[in-house]
């Protein structure tokens, strides 16, 4: 008989984790609490307690060849970047085209996990759940995925700001943000400048009187696409350019890109400059942040120091009045409160894991928390891969090494982000995107070998190392081969052209290429040699020759 797997959540998570079960020979049964499939990006006018919230206006910050399922590109269509509604159809045709519904039981939601009395020789667990006409019900499971998101609990610091209650405007949290249209006309702080503080600040701009973005230490945006227009994470998440970040000294690399980005729009100008290097943490992707700067529709403004009624006292002395309404983009913590509150580690909730996935603490490893992460790049690649591996150690095809090593690794990897993320909780969270996916697939046994890649198949080979870190690569060998991995990997950027391809444009013939090309040549030549500070660069040459012949 084949074990059977809860899985808790039916958003990103959710799903592939039922597609990994179904692979595997698990029988899993999904509770998902809404109506719908989608999580997150599910959008919704009120928000539900709880639960993750969007605004109506969200647009994924990672691109559809980076962000999609491994065995299941999104359409070549859909746009590069997608918005909620769209990826909320990329969800139900990946459910529909893997028969995932039938698994699913909406609107039940889970009371409780524990492990029953014998977990440690079945490492069975006992699950309660209550559906919609509020009936309760007790289940029996030989393993637990837990994807109920991490977006669920909003941060609102009102003590970090002294007077805020004298505010005679509304105060809330992102979480609770929908729309722009009751701010119209009116006078907003935004505090808080991560991406939906960045998002959030632009959107009201077109709409309030004047927008305000309050930040305490900064950030370091750039958009969504860079040279030639192309996706920004198509173009730098690859394995080549890790490789020469590894080998190159943090330092100086900070260095290159922060120029590279002072470039585009001087920082310190648009009082953006951070107090952190760009690597140290993750920047803030925002394609229309500094133009609204320019513009003076948003205003950038140093952390609050206090309210008086409606004004508001910043850091550096400056005041603004007649303020209508505050919006703190202050992030957010997570909690599981159907789980054992034995696998917390300390007095805030803190999940102690390994790989972000298993707690070691259990005797047997049948439960594992997936998306539970924070990525410079994609996390839906992650969460797959994160429940690939999970449903073969649930399964019993894969090991986990012992306990005392499991804690050794938890340790080193929240020491070497302590220094970026001083709060132990939010650092045990942080991964380096391409090195945390090697690892997990090291672990499935799905991790591609570059060195045989470029021998064997050198078209293959040489996209996978020096193109984008694209899921496909994943499921070329191994568990769970994917036979069409390699020709995803081959027209992928054929589906970045094709949702832009809606203009035809005739290609100029070779000769009028060439002619023009050679023409143009030769004039800039001429106009070069013609200008004066060409002509004293020359002639400075000319005279050190003469110099250097004399001698």
């Amino acid at each position: 008989m084949a074990k059977r797997v809860a899985v808790i959540g039916a958003g990103s998570s959710g799903l592939t984790s039922i597609k990994c079960c179904l692979d595997e020979g698990l029988e899993p049964v999904c509770f998902e609490s809404s109506d719908d499939i989608g999580g997150l990006w599910k959008f919704k006018e009120q928000p539900e307690a709880d639960r993750c919230s969007i605004y109506r206006s969200v647009i994924v910050n990672t691109s559809k060849e980076m962000m999609c399922y491994s065995d299941f590109p999104m359409p070549d269509h859909f746009p590069n970047f997608v918005n909620n509604s769209t990826i909320m159809q990329y969800f139900r045709l990946y459910a529909e085209h893997f028969s995932l519904l039938k698994h699913i039981h909406f609107q039940t939601t889970v009371r409780s996990v524990r492990q029953r009395p014998d977990f440690s020789n079945s490492g069975q667990w006992e699950v309660v759940t209550v559906d919609r006409d509020g009936r309760e019900e007790t289940h029996v499971f030989d393993g637990v995925l837990v994807c109920a998101g991490h977006f669920t609990q909003p941060i609102k610091p009102l003590s970090d700001f002294p007077g805020i209650d004298t505010l005679p405007g509304t105060i809330i949290h992102s979480w609770e943000y929908k729309n722009p249209d009751p701010y119209l006309g009116k006078r907003v702080v935004v505090v808080g400048i991560g991406n939906s503080g960045g998002d959030i600040a632009v959107e009201l701009s077109r709409a309030c009187e004047k927008t305000f973005l309050s930040t305490r230490k900064g950030a370091w945006v750039i958009g969504r696409v860079v040279d030639r227009g192309l996706p920004l994470d198509m173009i730098m998440m690859t394995r080549a350019r890790d490789l020469f970040y590894w080998l190159l000294p943090r330092a100086l690399l900070n260095l290159i890109w922060e120029r590279s980005l002072n470039q585009r729009h001087d920082h310190k100008l648009y009082g953006l400059q951070p107090v952190h290097r760009i690597l140290d943490q993750r920047v803030v992707i925002n394609d229309d942040l500094p133009g609204r700067i320019l513009l003076g529709e948003l205003v950038m403004k140093p952390n609050v120091q206090r309210f008086q009624g409606s004004t508001v006292v910043f850091d550096d002395g400056t005041v603004e009045e007649k303020i209508d309404a505050v919006i703190l983009c202050t992030g957010y913590d997570y909690r599981f409160p159907f789980l054992p509150t034995s696998l917390s580690s300390g007095s805030d909730g803190d999940l102690k894991l390994y790989r972000r996935i298993f707690p070691p603490s259990l005797e047997r490893p049948t439960l594992a928390i997936l998306g539970l992460i924070q990525t410079k790049g994609p996390i839906m690649p992650a969460a797959e891969l994160q429940a690939r591996w999970a449903t073969r150690v649930i399964a019993g095809l894969n090991h986990l090494p012992p306990t005392e090593n499991m804690d050794k690794t938890i340790e080193k990897d929240v020491r070497a982000n302590l220094k970026s993320y001083p709060c132990p909780k939010l650092a045990a969270l942080q991964v380096d995107h391409i090195p945390y996916l090697d690892a997990i697939a090291k672990e499935v046994g799905v991790c591609p070998n570059i060195a045989w890649l470029l021998l064997r198949d050198p078209a293959v080979g040489f996209r996978v190392f020096f193109g984008p870190c694209s899921p496909y690569q994943f499921r070329l060998n191994g568990p769970g081969h994917w036979s069409g991995a390699r020709q995803a990997i081959l027209t992928q950027w054929d589906r970045v052209a094709k949702p832009m391809k809606t203009r035809p444009i005739p290609e100029p013939s070779s000769f009028s290429l060439f002619f023009w090309l050679g023409l143009s040549g030769g004039a800039a030549v001429i106009f070069a040699l013609m200008h004066p500070s060409v002509k004293t660069y020359l002639t400075s040459i000319c005279w050190f020759f003469q110099q250097g012949w004399k001698v």
